[in-house]
């Protein structure tokens, strides 16, 4: 702790011999580590009071920074730190973007006809009636289809069966 080396150890003790006595040191090295025991208690007690403070000191900063979170607004927060500049909201909110029509005088243009209806899906599969009805249509005409091929007129003989080999 204060870095003695044995040999001055010996020479306090030496000197507490002859200075104090042989009959008054017992008391006075108990006296001597009672005093040690009490400023060790002391500077500890010191240390925790320190460390407490600090914790406290510690613990009001983040409750400072939580508060704040809170109170704020957490959407204008994001914003900011995905987008500090403001650039990616810009190019998204542009009006192509947003399903507006960007505003362009109009041209002058001949009136047109009536624009034509869109064209209906064709089905290329046959339609059942109600389908018939709800999509305005008719059921396609199908190509008849090529008949099956008529099965060889003769069966081939049956197998017979050999005796005592298999194979």
């Amino acid at each position: 702790m204060f870095d003695f080396s044995w040999s001055e150890i010996l020479l306090i003790g030496v000197v507490a011999l002859v200075v104090i006595g042989p009959k008054d040191l017992p008391r006075v090295l108990r006296t001597v580590g009672q005093w040690t025991g009490r400023a060790r208690a002391i500077a500890r007690e010191f240390q925790f009071q320190l460390d407490e403070m600090v914790r406290n000191s510690e613990l009001e900063e983040v409750r400072k920074t939580m508060n704040a979170a809170a109170s704020g607004d957490i959407d204008k927060t994001i914003r900011d730190m995905v987008d500090p500049s403001g650039e990616i909201e810009k190019s998204v909110s542009t009006p192509e973007m947003l399903g507006e029509t960007p505003t362009a005088p109009p041209a002058e243009t001949a009136p047109t006809a009536e624009p034509a209806p869109p064209a209906m899906p064709t089905i290329e599969a046959p339609v059942p009636p109600v389908l018939q009805t709800v999509l305005g249509s008719r059921a396609p005409e199908l190509a008849p289809l090529e008949p099956e091929p008529e099965p060889p007129a003769e069966a081939p003989p049956p197998r017979e069966a050999k005796s005592g080999t298999h194979g």
